[in-house]
């Protein structure tokens, strides 16, 4: 069996009183219920300056984000803190796996074609990065700071209602005023999608992947090709039409 292990992925352990309440005053998605979701901590305008899921370990959470945004969000998550009695630290001993089937852990809670991902110790030789990031991209699922951009795209354009990202009932966060009101308008003039590399607007361009063929760009909606797109982005699209 392939390694399943995501080396680009960390977690972040939070411990200590309440932290599920802690989290839910921050973030997009409900954290009272089933985990593991997929979220987003944002900027008071609603713009995304992390993506992560979130899991349950007993009292605890498992913030699963990328390796080389885990410093910078847990940073920020301490000053959220306060005086609060709640550690956040690098959880070292568990990694992040993935599959793009199976029937080990769970089917990714953005959307069930992405595979199956599950928490435990790192297994030995090269990971199964480049194998997640081509099988994530040809779905057209975005995430993480190149892609999503750094406080620079407004959360609903990263697709995070289509993808079960966000939360309209679960009342106030970081960002939610402006995300609820695009929300409720119907306002999503913007999205970020992935189309082949031949068709590539530099214009609007975040990130290329020319190893892949893939261009991932954030593109007025009117200038998204609907019957190209994938299935789960056209409910949106046709929503904002």
């Amino acid at each position: 069996m392939a390694n399943t292990t995501l080396i680009n992925r960390a977690l972040i352990r939070l411990s200590g009183e309440d932290v599920r309440g802690f989290l839910q005053g921050l973030v997009t998605n409900d954290t009272s219920g089933n985990l593991p979701v997929w979220a987003a901590l944002l900027s008071a305008q609603g713009k995304a300056l992390f993506d992560f899921l979130i899991w349950g370990d007993g009292d605890d959470i498992l913030i699963d984000c990328e390796r080389d945004a885990a410093g910078d969000l847990a940073r920020r998550l301490t000053l959220y803190r306060l005086r609060r009695a709640i550690t956040i630290e690098r959880e070292p001993d568990l990694c992040v796996h993935w599959a793009p089937e199976g029937d080990l852990g769970v089917v990714d809670p953005r959307l069930p074609e992405l595979g199956q991902r599950w928490l435990a110790p790192a297994a030995e030789g090269e990971g199964a990065d480049e194998r997640w990031r081509a099988h994530r991209l040809a779905l057209g699922v975005t995430e993480g700071r190149a892609e999503l951009g750094d406080g620079t795209t407004l959360w609903l354009e990263c697709n995070a209602a289509e993808l079960n990202g966000v939360s309209f009932t679960k009342g106030c966060y970081v960002g939610q005023e402006n995300t609820a009101r695009m929300n409720w308008r119907q306002k999503v003039n913007r999205r970020l999608v992935v189309v082949p590399l031949a068709g590539a607007d530099e214009k609007r361009q975040v990130v290329a992947y020319p190893d892949l063929g893939w261009s991932v760009e954030h593109r007025r909606t009117e200038n998204i090709d609907a019957e190209a797109a994938p299935a789960w982005l056209r409910v949106g699209l046709a929503a904002g039409s």
